[in-house]
């Protein structure tokens, strides 16, 4: 079983504070993918330090092998001590998939995972352990496609305290609130704003706690190929859509120039459409054997704007309403978010003048930077994203 993780958290900040405690960090390798959730004592900067510094500690050190009991020990020396309680305090998870479908978690006064297979909510044996005079829940277990593994900060079960729930959502409240949203089969992304928006309104719009979310599915590889941009050589027009063409996973095409190019080596008919559901966003076209044909420039700006707004957290109902709308940037997003673990671009660098700023070279064209962006956002989400120039 080679397993793959679609991977989505968000983060609210505590009421009035600029900083977010609560840090997650992802970390990936060939042979699996760690996730670790860290909750830095109280809120602001100083909470904002502390988690940063255990994500980081604990990401290191588990990507050079470490293991668990002499990161725990790392994290008690290193931390500052507070000089109230006295302690060098951040909670923290730590989820480990392997790609032989192996899974370990630890986790160190942070709530514990919600576990989701078919949807039931499974109970995973653990085993306490002490490790430099801390108490932490370990366990060892397996996966399976379609499982989901959500992991939260203790902002998600103290929402609503003293406010619309008298004692706060609890770990079964939020459990079960996952499992009602899991009736229906969603990407991690969905369910992640579902859970914060639920936690934000009982809290009535003022957090009284970081409160962040990790949602994590184990998910089949799911390759998508993007072509834009004729090759800087005509020769080179048949070599690109070769390689283009013998890649497994969807296919899409992001520019006219582009499509054209397909139609005539591929002997198909690229038949435009005419319907204008956003009129900044020029209409798709359909090409046989094609996931998405798209225009270029301006529909990947739409769309790197669109994974940028997802990256910086910013994904509400409001934000899933456009990502469902029918153009063609919203339905090249919807797709990388949702449906891509790795991405396979085929770029072409042909000067194009429409795209030039006058007196800039080719590296800093338009189309250019707007692959480069892509790129940086999709690899943020966790993405495998390779580029391939012609």
């Amino acid at each position: 079983m080679n397993t793959n993780l679609e991977i989505s958290w968000k983060s609210l900040n505590k009421y009035n504070e600029e900083l977010c405690g609560d840090k997650v960090e992802i970390l990936k390798s060939d042979d699996a993918d760690i996730v670790i959730l860290s909750d830095g004592m109280g809120s602001g900067v100083k909470a904002n330090i502390l988690a940063t510094l255990t994500t980081k500690i604990l990401g290191t050190m588990l990507k050079g092998g470490a293991d668990i009991s002499d990161c725990v020990e790392t994290i008690a020396k290193t931390l500052p001590v507070c000089s109230i309680r006295q302690v060098a305090y951040s909670t923290f998870s730590i989820l480990k998939i392997s790609k032989n479908g192996s899974a370990y978690l630890v986790e160190y006064d942070n709530p514990g995972c919600v576990f989701m297979r078919d949807g039931d909510i499974l109970s995973i044996p653990y085993t306490f352990r002490e490790v430099a005079g801390k108490n932490i829940r370990e366990y060892y277990f397996d996966i399976q496609l379609d499982d989901y593994l959500i992991l939260f900060s203790d902002g998600v079960v103290h929402a609503g305290v003293g406010q619309k729930l008298k004692f706060g959502w609890g770990w079964t409240g939020a459990a079960e609130f996952i499992r009602d949203s899991l009736q229906d089969m969603i990407s991690p992304s969905r369910l992640t704003s579902m859970i914060c928006n639920a936690c934000e309104n009982y809290y009535m719009n003022a957090p009284g706690d970081d409160t962040t979310v990790a949602v994590m599915k184990i998910i089949e590889e799911k390759i998508v190929n993007l072509f834009s941009g004729p090759p800087a050589s005509y020769d080179d027009d048949e070599v690109l859509m070769a390689d283009f063409i013998q890649s497994p996973g969807k296919k899409i095409i992001s520019g006219g120039t582009s499509a054209n190019i397909a139609s005539r080596i591929l002997g198909k008919k690229l038949k435009a459409s005419l319907e204008y559901s956003d009129p900044k966003i020029p209409p798709i076209a359909t090409l046989a054997g094609m996931d998405l044909v798209t225009e270029g420039v301006l529909t990947l700006n739409r769309l790197v704007k669109i994974l940028h707004q997802y990256n910086t957290g910013d994904f509400t109902a409001d934000f899933y309403q456009k990502l469902d709308a029918d153009n063609g940037a919203a339905m090249l997003a919807k797709i990388l978010l949702e449906d891509c673990t790795h991405l396979n671009m085929f770029v072409g660098q042909a000067m194009n003048a429409a795209h030039q700023n006058e007196g800039l070279p080719f590296d800093l064209s338009i189309r250019m930077r707007l692959i480069d962006s892509i790129k940086l956002e999709c690899e943020k989400m966790g993405k495998s994203v390779t580029i391939k120039y012609y």
